[in-house]
């Protein structure tokens, strides 16, 4: 019995069982199974969504907690100094190449290693973790929890390769023809930016949300002297009510902040951040400005964020998907103080693999094409999941994306599971 739903479903059985016999090493052996990641997906997945809501002791009572179980399982483990038994053939017959190492280029390593392929991972950025490491801040996922399951990966035989742009250092018809890898797996992510088209966006103080992730949780911006500063605003104004707005906005709190708000055009049902994540934002003391759409940006005469103009919106008559759309209310202008602007309101792939691959299908929206559930793109050889798939969306999501991804790689390679 597995969790219905679950990209990366657990033996629910066989789990609890483990628990119950106090056998925290098996417990972990029976998650690793199918996830390579169980202290990152018992933090940051929607359990309340994928486990618990389909947990039929739910029916009558609190739903067994899954995640929560997860969590204490691995941690339990890492800080016990228990490895994970890893059955590995010792020579690797096989060479794949994995671009991105966030949660689906991690998933995708994980499996193939274990099954002894020769991996080799390929991120642009200084330090391994992808989105893991910069896009999550440390008060959620604690950033020794993914350096330890980075360096159980290391223990299997993945190799990572940091700092190298894959479509600059080389180009992935090169990672095939020059350096004879057999497959290769694109699970770079959505890492770049939207945003709205209004007055004042260039403004010093503006923010991508990534930019400003990035920038205290992999740069140490929030640390005196850093070489990448950030600016710590007494007001801060964060667009959107994900859960990437929830991270900004709980981050600004935590540089400072004396007010630290949410501009969503939307009502509070609609907001797309996990409910946990939404009362940890309001325990904290986080504004919600509800049902406004900012409209405008204004700064001072050099050029700093000063304020930002909101209008009110009404939710109108539900259309054909039955989503309610806001409009906005005549006359309901107003300015909110503030000097920083967080924009939180989505991101999509950057074009640069997309443009340097010849053959390799994409959408209107920038994601790279698949066919059918198993990641293979229109370019022989070369497999695509997580977010550069589908745009953003959860971690949970994009690592079972990268398994199933590995198990069409496995399939073509003639590669028995």
């Amino acid at each position: 019995m597995a969790i219905p739903g679950c990209p990366v479903s657990i033996n629910i059985p066989g789990f609890i069982q483990k628990i119950a016999d106090r056998d925290f090493e098996g417990a972990l052996e029976v998650i690793k199974e199918t996830n390579a990641l169980p202290a990152v997906c018992g933090r940051v997945c929607p359990q309340e969504e994928q486990c618990e809501r389909k947990c039929i002791v739910g029916i009558k009572g609190k739903p067994v907690a899954i995640g929560n179980l997860e969590r204490f399982v691995a941690d339990w483990n890492r800080e016990h100094n228990h490895k994970e038994k890893v059955t590995h053939p010792g020579v690797c017959t096989h060479k794949v190449g994995i671009i991105g190492s966030g949660p689906a280029g991690l998933a995708c390593a994980g499996y193939l290693a274990k099954r002894g392929i020769c991996v080799t991972v390929f991120e642009a950025l200084h330090e391994v973790g992808g989105v893991l490491l910069y896009g999550i801040p440390e008060f959620r996922l604690p950033k020794d929890v993914v350096k330890a399951e980075i360096d159980n990966l290391r223990d299997m035989g993945v190799q990572f390769e940091t700092n190298f742009v894959v479509g600059k250092t080389a180009t992935i018809d090169e990672l095939i023809d020059e350096e004879h890898f057999e497959a290769i797996f694109i699970g770079s992510g959505a890492g770049l930016p939207r945003f709205p088209n209004i007055e004042g966006m260039h403004s010093i103080g503006v923010y991508s949300a990534n930019e400003y992730l990035t920038r205290v949780n992999l740069m140490e911006a929030w640390k005196p002297g850093s070489r990448t500063p950030i600016i710590r605003g007494k007001s801060v104004v964060v667009m959107g009510a994900g859960n990437v707005a929830m991270d900004a906005v709980r981050t600004a709190l935590r540089l400072g902040a004396e007010e630290a708000r949410i501009v969503y055009r939307r009502g509070a049902e609609e907001m797309p951040a996990r409910k946990e994540e939404i009362h940890h934002a309001e325990e904290e003391g986080v504004i919600f400005e509800l049902l406004s759409d900012p409209t405008k940006v204004s700064a001072t005469p050099d050029g700093f964020v000063q304020s930002i103009t909101c209008v009110k919106m009404e939710l109108g008559e539900p259309d054909a998907s039955g989503r309610r759309s806001p409009k906005p209310v005549a006359g309901s202008e107003y300015e909110i103080a503030c000097d920083v602007v967080v924009v939180a309101i989505g991101t999509t792939p950057n074009p640069l693999i997309s443009q340097s691959t010849d053959g390799l299908d994409t959408s209107r929206h920038g994601t790279v094409t698949v066919t059918g559930t198993h990641g293979r793109t229109s370019k022989a050889k070369v497999y695509a999941g997580g977010d550069i798939v589908t745009g953003a969306a959860t971690v949970i999501l994009a690592m079972g994306a990268g398994k199933d991804a590995a198990k069409a790689i496995l399939e073509d390679l003639g590669v028995a599971e």
